[in-house]
């Protein structure tokens, strides 16, 4: 071989390689193309799913901090209260317990007016104070110490201080001047602003504490309130709304019954918010139409009865103490809702007017209905209270049944498929999320499904399918370069290395096109899977949907019951009393 052939020769052969390196260089970078496509694909879904988890640690998180804040702050707002009001205790304590004494004779006379002076002291500008010293000077008949202790009393409270003495005359049986502070009382509020107190005479009249006279009076009274206030429709609506948002409160928690339909239907949302209102009926049944009915059986002992309601009424925090108890009202509500703010704040506006110091007469019975324990209210004059509420009730529920079942969707769609598309053969296969109906056969539904994946399954597929032609095409272009360059120098040399060019190359190709037909076997099966997945998806919808509407109708069938029975409380009478009419004797059978 000459000089000029090996130089040929070897000319061929680095030819040679380099075709090879080139060929395995392309081939690396087309796999190196799809790994980066892969990570690029598996890093934004782990990104999405962090991102996700980090949002509900965030909110975990928010939700515990604010839960232990509210529970210090609990414990802070009554440390504050003790040490700021908790000297009124005291004074609280002693004042029904002073009556007590005198009825059994187990306290003398000195050692109650040394003890009403202490408090006295101690609570220089609380009214009950200076009542309590009256209530000393009584039995000793000091008429000029009573005189000045009940006008300081009335100067500081003149609306408790009415209350206290009616009650107290009452207690002793002495109807007519216990009728005269009963009317002083009525004749100076303004049913626009009552006090706190004023739910004193709701309990009065549920207990019939002041007998027929009494009775007459109170009924007479806050009858004509009634009607005045009735005539101000912004005083009406404000009572039908806090009753709507009672009503409200009544519906039951988010469903977690049908996983199928509420991850499918964009319609869901409003399923289950209409099925939680349909709920709401049977609720409000549950907790009103089970309030107990007056007791009949009363305390044949006037005193026992009067008591009751004297502890009520000095247990009455004062004004001044309202807004420490308002902010613990918040506190135990967020502690109640586990850390959630936004709920606790809703739970609170709903008997925010418990905490005002002055309501109007129709807001006093909302309040006594809805939140009977935030002004000291008994079980009887609960149920009063929420049959006087009637009419505002039934309006609030007939909107309320109106709005929900106005809400109820008249078509109800599928949205099946995953819009982030499906992994399939190192690829992102982005079937579009199918639509749907259920206004239309739930056999048509699935055989549309079906052609949907269908339709798009073997297009996809075949994306997946190796290229022959053109690596084919570039073989077969080598393979004659390389016969025809080197086939003049020498011709057994260029059929050598054109073989061997074109079987190396021809294993690469095979080895391409093996790898991508079972990827496109295993692509073909994982699509058929999600399609049967689908499938799956709208029959379980479809049951789904069946049960919701059978729950549903139950529910909302309920909504005739809960109308009947506000229609009901019209007949709510208050309980008469055995005592009615009847005064205190004393052990000698004379009147005290």
């Amino acid at each position: 071989m000459t000089e000029v052939d090996r130089q040929l020769h070897n000319k061929v052969d680095q030819v040679g390689n380099r075709v090879l390196r080139l060929t395995e260089n392309l081939i690396a970078v087309s796999d190196q193309v799809s790994a980066v496509d892969t990570a690029q694909k598996q890093t934004q879904d782990s990104l999405l799913a962090l991102v996700t988890e980090f949002r509900s640690f965030v909110r975990s998180a928010a939700l515990t901090a604010n839960l232990h804040s509210a529970e210090t702050q609990i414990l802070s707002v009554e440390e504050r209260l003790e040490r700021e009001y908790g000297h009124l205790k005291r004074v609280r304590r002693t004042a029904v317990g002073i009556l007590q004494a005198f009825d059994v004779g187990l306290a003398t006379q000195d050692t109650v007016q040394q003890i009403s002076e202490e408090l006295m002291i101690e609570s220089p500008r609380y009214w009950l104070a200076p009542a309590l010293v009256a209530l000393a000077a009584w039995p000793r008949d000091d008429r000029a110490l009573c005189d000045k202790a009940v006008e300081e009393a009335f100067r500081r409270s003149p609306e408790r201080t009415s209350l206290l003495f009616a009650l107290i005359l009452r207690r002793q049986g002495r109807a007519d001047g216990a009728v005269r502070w009963l009317r002083h009382y009525l004749r100076a509020q303004n049913p626009d602003a009552l006090g706190r107190e004023f739910a004193v005479i709701l309990e009065c009249i549920a207990q019939g504490a002041f007998g027929p006279a009494g009775r007459d009076l109170m009924k007479t009274t806050l009858a004509g309130w009634r009607e005045t206030l009735m005539t101000d429709d912004e005083a009406r609506q404000a009572q039908v709304r806090r009753w709507r948002a009672e009503i409200d409160g009544l519906r039951g928690p988010a469903s977690a019954q049908f996983p199928r339909l509420s991850r499918c239907s964009p319609q869901w949302p409003v399923l289950d918010e209409v099925l939680r209102c349909a709920g709401a009926h049977q609720a409000l049944l549950d907790t009103y139409a089970a309030l107990p009915e007056p007791d009949t059986r009363l305390s044949d002992r006037l005193e026992d009865t009067v008591d009751d309601i004297l502890d009520r009424l000095v247990g009455e925090y004062d004004s001044e103490e309202l807004p420490y108890h308002r902010e613990l009202a918040l506190h135990r509500a967020v502690v109640a809702a586990g850390g959630d703010r936004d709920a606790a704040q809703r739970a609170t506006e709903v008997g925010a007017a418990s905490y005002e110091e002055r309501s109007d007469y129709l807001s006093v019975q909302t309040t006594a209905a809805l939140d009977p324990a935030a002004i000291g209210a008994s079980a009887a004059t609960q149920r009063l209270s929420v049959a006087a509420c009637g009419p505002w009730i039934a309006e609030a529920h007939a909107g309320f049944s109106r709005d929900y079942r106005a809400k109820a969707p008249s078509e109800v769609e599928l949205h099946i498929g995953d819009p982030a598309g499906v992994d399939a053969g190192g690829r992102k296969c982005r079937i579009p999320v199918w639509k749907g109906s259920f206004n239309t056969d739930v056999d048509a539904m699935e055989r549309s499904l079906v052609s949907h994946w269908e339709r798009r399954i073997e297009p996809f597929v075949q994306t997946l399918a190796y290229p022959l032609r053109n690596p084919l095409l570039l073989m077969a272009g080598v393979v004659v370069a390389i016969l025809l360059v080197l086939s003049g120098a020498s011709v057994g040399f260029a059929v050598l290395l054109a073989l061997f060019v074109g079987g190396v190359w021809g294993v690469v190709v095979y080895q391409r096109w093996d790898a991508a037909d079972t990827a496109q076997d295993d692509a073909r099966e994982l699509l058929h899977r999600h399609k049967r997945e689908a499938v799956d998806q709208l029959r379980g919808s479809a049951a789904e949907l069946a049960d919701w509407q059978q729950r549903y109708r139950a529910a909302d069938a309920v909504e005739g019951a809960a109308r009947t029975f506000i229609a009901s409380l019209a007949t709510t009478t208050p309980a008469g009393a055995p005592f009615e009419g009847r005064v205190v004797t004393g052990s000698e059978g004379g009147t005290v």
